[in-house]
């Protein structure tokens, strides 16, 4: 069936985190936002995707109106492969990697859901595995900058079920307290610094918190595409964990080839749908590399991630930000419950938004391009 039109819209969502509100991208982050991708076809039935979004919405969404959208009207919603290499060439003058592609990977997202609603089947049985009914989460902290504060939530984390919990500190004494909040307790500890340092800075965190047991540590290198940095602090023996900022397969195969990484992270609503994450699957597969997919969404950029989990040969954990929202058009996939996520059985991603809370969280208007808008 031909693709008829694409929208893009925006919800808001109020949340608490357990500390004070921090700054994303120079603005305050008090508020959940999902840029969500609407893609109807010829016959009525409509798919639903998530573009990248938190503080670079406006620039995702110009993109996504203007180029990526009028793109793909008119054509054929179940060529998804096709689809993938007309618009990733017709914009790479544009950037391999950014506005363009997360625009692309939230069509893309939306023409997987399409693709299994027609089937009656969910993605992940379209992606080979049609066992898999829960997933175990880990709880992704939010930045506090104050470690008692870190471990607090750690400690609360635990409490809800939660095995895995990962800090978005720069500390040593951020980690040691929230270790020491679960002490006794199956839990283990991650860190996410997002590229805090250059080499020698991060060398020396690392020759610092050697012996601490993490985890994982996570982008711990500036520039995030430093692949022989990373390789020379993964020596240090701290499992390192990587690729959410690279651009597509070619940027995995770079970090694979580095020995840069032991954990890869490919971000569905960045990378440019499920099939590249799949394909980046399939070659971390070939080279050993465990796959853990980055995955701070709310949206169906998040019930994607789930699909491509129940998918994979061996079940990877998901990532859950921890925050209470006020509510969600996609409950109740996106809560874990005891730590564990329920993948949805039903056709393409299994799970529509809720049209009354749509209606009650969105900010600004709904941009639909057409046929006639795109010409």
């Amino acid at each position: 069936m031909r693709i008829v039109s694409v929208e893009s819209s925006v919800v808001s969502l109020p949340f608490d985190m357990g500390g004070p509100y921090a700054r994303f991208a120079g603005k305050l982050w008090d508020r959940l936002e999902i840029l969500l991708v609407r893609v109807e076809t010829e016959d009525g039935l409509v798919g639903w995707g998530e573009a990248f979004g938190h503080a670079a919405i406006p620039a995702t969404r110009a993109a996504l109106d203007t180029i990526v959208a009028p793109l793909v009207i008119g054509r054929h919603a179940g060529d998804i492969s096709a689809l993938t290499r007309n618009v990733l060439h017709s914009t790479h003058l544009l950037g391999r990697n950014g506005s363009y592609v997360y625009a692309w990977s939230g069509i893309e997202i939306a023409l997987w859901d399409l693709l299994g609603k027609r089937a009656g089947l969910p993605v992940h049985q379209l992606l080979g595995n049609g066992s898999r009914t829960q997933l175990e989460a880990y709880s992704s902290l939010l930045a506090y900058g104050d470690a008692e504060i870190a471990a607090r939530n750690t400690r609360a984390a635990a409490d809800r079920g939660f095995r895995y919990v990962k800090l978005h500190e720069t500390t040593r004494e951020a980690l040691v307290r929230s270790q020491e909040a679960v002490q006794g307790r199956d839990v283990q500890i991650m860190m996410d610094v997002n590229c805090a340092w250059d080499v020698p800075d991060a060398l020396d965190m690392a020759q610092s918190m050697r012996g601490d047991g993490m985890y994982w540590f996570e982008e711990p290198v500036w520039p995030p595409e430093d692949a022989q940095g990373l390789a020379r602090l993964r020596a240090c023996g701290i499992p390192i964990a990587a690729g959410e900022n690279v651009a597509g397969l070619q940027g995995f195969q770079t970090l694979l080839g580095s020995g840069a990484i032991d954990i890869a992270q490919p971000s569905v609503t960045k990378i440019g749908g499920i099939g590249e994450t799949m394909r980046v699957a399939a070659l971390c597969a070939a080279n050993g590399v465990r796959v853990v997919p980055h995955s701070p969404y709310f949206g169906p950029g998040f019930i994607a991630t789930l699909h491509i989990g129940a998918a994979l040969p061996q079940p990877p954990l998901i990532e859950v930000l921890w925050m209470d929202m006020e509510a969600n058009p996609f409950a109740p996939y996106v809560h874990a419950v005891d730590g564990m996520l329920n993948v949805p059985q039903g056709p393409g991603l299994g799970c529509d938004p809720d049209s009354e809370v749509m209606s009650r969280y969105r900010v600004g208007d709904v941009h639909r391009i057409t046929e006639e808008a795109a010409v």
